[in-house]
């Protein structure tokens, strides 16, 4: 159906040529960019939310037209030479400045992104950077579809952590990971042949689907012996205004190798979002300000958990506790479902509910899940009104995983060897048991040492199977979302069960939410990812990608 306002923009079929380029149509309300660098796109919506002209005569009049002041041509040219490009933009600089500044507040930095590739980073770093959330989407290089234990010019691909590597410990840092990795390579083969006669391949199996599977369940098995040093890779797409905060949030890192990304991130950034993280220059009063704030606050805190802490007790038992819960939480949950669909105040609502009879009460919460028949169809956004706190003590792999659900608000304690390991049964069940638990030993004792006088950097050394302690507080729709998503069969054994241990805490607490969880998989499974890979195979065999 074409909106009877569709053509209130007129134009010339000259102007229509020009537009056609940069715009998916000339003519209807509804359109795309395309072929527009970010720093004009952002601009362009910047300006337009204070105009009373269409977004393509604001392009036309104040973009293409004024070509001598946005640098506009030379900017989208169709095969602009790199350096002719960024010398446009930055004499154009000051024109996209005063837009981006002048039509809205930090708002404005989200209608411009980049993609940005990170590669050769620590894993611990990598953690670092997805710690920022909200407006950034990274992935990381997955360490259960890919091997670990290649060799560049003879040396394990992990990170030379600068200041270890000027300190009394070089050696023992260098030892410990090229042990670890050692022995990480040494245990795939047998781990291999334990799989394939344990699990042999059904003759309805593809022989791809059936590698592909015991490939990951091998390597889920060994990861743990990776150090926090492990290099890795990282695509992340984000816009501009979380560029900004994740500049500064790494300018004031404790650790030299963030500090190094920032810095690296924002030349590389200035090159194609310019206006949108100039003010994460570092000599920029924005920046300067905020960096002072950031180690003002750490070094407060830092100092009163120094003095407060040693009075609590010190807990290490892994698992799942919930810490925190609102009772009134069924109630506000029931209330919000009924909100839009009626013409009654939220307090009204909310006393009403309480003085419902329990039948009735349980249908307003059933007409949000009936019609649920798979995990991916969300709860309404009432859901968002119950909110609950976890501490969770499990690997650092499992903590890899759980702490990309951005919704969520987690914090991390430093990387340690204090709170045990995980060992997955099947390396015992094949005799390799013992060399696991060596590698792990010889590490916790190279992290001991080195954390006496360098707390920060000792987490380099430390494996991923060693336990870390954080807290999420998550709203039941978020926690729905994570439980049901990370307890499928083909997640990481370490994973499925801290989702599964929180559904099952979640639903203790509150009965009356289990409706919410249809879809968690409670069930273990020997090798969870071979049905996904079947499927995979099947689509490949006939053309679908």
């Amino acid at each position: 159906m074409t909106s009877f306002i569709a053509d209130y923009e007129e134009f010339t079929p000259q102007q229509e040529a020009l537009l056609d380029r940069y715009v998916t149509n000339t003519r209807g309300s509804i359109f795309a960019l395309r072929n527009l660098p970010e720093v004009i796109k952002g601009a362009l919506f910047s300006r337009y939310s204070r105009s009373a002209l269409g977004l393509r005569s604001l392009l036309l009049k104040e973009f293409i037209q004024n070509a001598d002041e946005t640098g506009f041509q030379t900017i989208v040219q169709e095969a602009p030479q790199a350096e002719a490009q960024l010398i446009a933009i930055k004499k154009a600089q000051n024109f996209y400045d005063r837009i981006l500044d002048g039509y809205g507040d930090d708002s404005i930095g989200e209608l411009g992104g980049a993609h940005l590739a990170i590669e050769n980073i620590s894993m611990l770093a990598a953690k670092g950077i997805e710690d920022s959330r909200i407006g950034g989407s990274p992935l990381e290089k997955s360490t259960r579809y890919i091997y670990f234990d290649q060799k560049v010019k003879g040396e394990y691909l992990f990170y030379r952590e600068p200041v270890l590597m000027t300190s009394a410990y070089r050696d023992l840092y260098l030892n410990t990971c090229n042990m670890l990795f050692d022995t990480y390579s040494s245990l795939i083969p047998p781990l291999t042949e334990y799989m394939e006669r344990n699990f042999p391949k059904g003759e309805e199996v593809s022989k791809s689907a059936y590698s592909a599977a015991i490939r990951a369940k091998v390597l889920d098995c060994v990861r743990g012996l990776l150090p926090a040093s492990t290099l890795t890779n990282m695509g992340m797409f984000a816009n501009g205004r979380f560029f900004e905060y994740l500049l500064h949030k790494l300018h004031v890192s404790p650790l030299v190798e963030l500090q190094d990304i920032g810095k690296r991130s924002y030349e590389e950034l200035s090159k194609v979002i310019p206006s949108f993280v100039r003010r994460a220059d570092m000599s920029h009063r924005h920046c300067q300000a905020w960096m002072n704030f950031a180690e003002s606050t750490r070094d407060n805190l830092a100092a009163l958990a120094n003095q407060h802490s040693p009075q609590v007790l010190f807990e290490k038992s892994p698992g799942v506790r919930l810490v925190a819960s609102d009772p009134d939480a069924k109630y506000k949950v029931a209330a919000a479902l009924l909100y839009p669909y009626c013409s009654r105040g939220f307090t009204e609502l909310l006393e009403y509910v309480r003085r419902v009879p329990e039948e009735e009460f349980a249908k307003i919460l059933d007409g949000a899940v009936f019609s649920r028949q798979n995990r991916r169809h969300k709860s309404p956004r009432a859901t968002e009104n119950a909110v609950m706190t976890f501490e969770i003590v499990a690997d650092f792999g499992a903590y890899r995983d759980l702490q990309r659900h951005r919704v969520g608000t987690q914090e991390r304690q430093l990387l340690t060897c204090d709170l045990g390991y995980v060992e997955p049964f099947e390396i015992e069940a094949c005799g390799l048991a013992n060399k696991y638990r060596e590698a792990l030993d010889k590490a916790k004792e190279a992290f001991d040492h080195i954390a006496k006088e360098l707390p920060e950097e000792a987490q380099y050394i430390v494996p991923m199977a060693y336990n870390i302690r954080w807290y999420f507080t998550s709203n039941l729709r978020a926690l729905q979302w994570m439980c049901e998503l990370r307890s499928i069969p083909q997640g990481h054994a370490a994973y499925r069960a801290v989702a599964q241990q929180m559904a099952r805490l979640a639903v203790e607490n509150e009965p009356s939410f289990e409706r919410f969880f249809s879809f968690v998989d409670y069930s273990s499974h020997d090798i969870g990812r071979l049905e996904q890979e079947e499927r995979a195979a099947k689509k490949k065999a006939v053309g679908i990608v």
